[in-house]
């Protein structure tokens, strides 16, 4: 056995208890979700931690993200971002005050379409955001750094096919 298989996490210690309690229980299934649940929480708070060091939250950088990779002129009506980055309208309107604010994002009315608002990247804000997609991508490859590169292959995979079996669908959203 290497040591990194004798390593234990704090699922392992819940199922044991478990087991100990209720040997007649399949834990399998909440060593699965007890541990996606665990990771998520400790990715978001790097992810929160590493993009702090910018001065910025992971919200602001979903929307900031979300405008720059939508492609050149990093421009989108409020209705596709609010649905590209998974957020209500209201919340949307509070973000993108907050972003225009500090100078990131501009919004203008669509004179094509004189009820819909257009949200945009600043000059300053795409290079902000080319600047932080670097970071964050660092970051993650901190997070990533005890897994082989088959290994993240095989986890993406894997993954993937739960996603899929919750509904997640190609347009981001769940089905419910």
């Amino acid at each position: 056995m290497t040591a990194q298989q004798s390593q234990q996490d704090g699922v392992d210690r819940i199922t044991a208890q478990w087991h100990a309690v209720r040997p007649d229980l399949d834990t399998s299934p909440m060593a699965v979700i007890g541990r996606l649940s665990r990771a998520s929480r400790l990715l978001e708070r790097g992810i929160k931690d590493n993009l702090a060091l910018h001065g910025i939250e992971p919200w602001e950088f979903d929307v900031l993200a979300t405008l720059l990779r939508s492609g050149p002129p990093h421009v989108l009506t409020a209705g596709e971002l609010s649905s590209a980055a998974m957020v209500s309208s209201a919340a949307l309107t509070n973000r993108i005050d907050h972003l225009e604010e500090k100078g990131l994002v501009e919004r203008a009315v669509d004179p094509a379409h004189r009820r819909r608002v257009l949200i945009s990247l600043t000059h300053t804000g795409r290079e902000l955001t080319n600047r932080l997609v670097e970071h964050h991508l660092a970051g993650e490859e901190r997070q990533l750094a005890g897994l082989t590169t088959a290994e993240r292959d095989q986890l993406t995979h894997l993954l993937r096919r739960v996603l899929l079996t919750l509904g997640d669908r190609t347009d981001g959203s769940a089905g419910r």
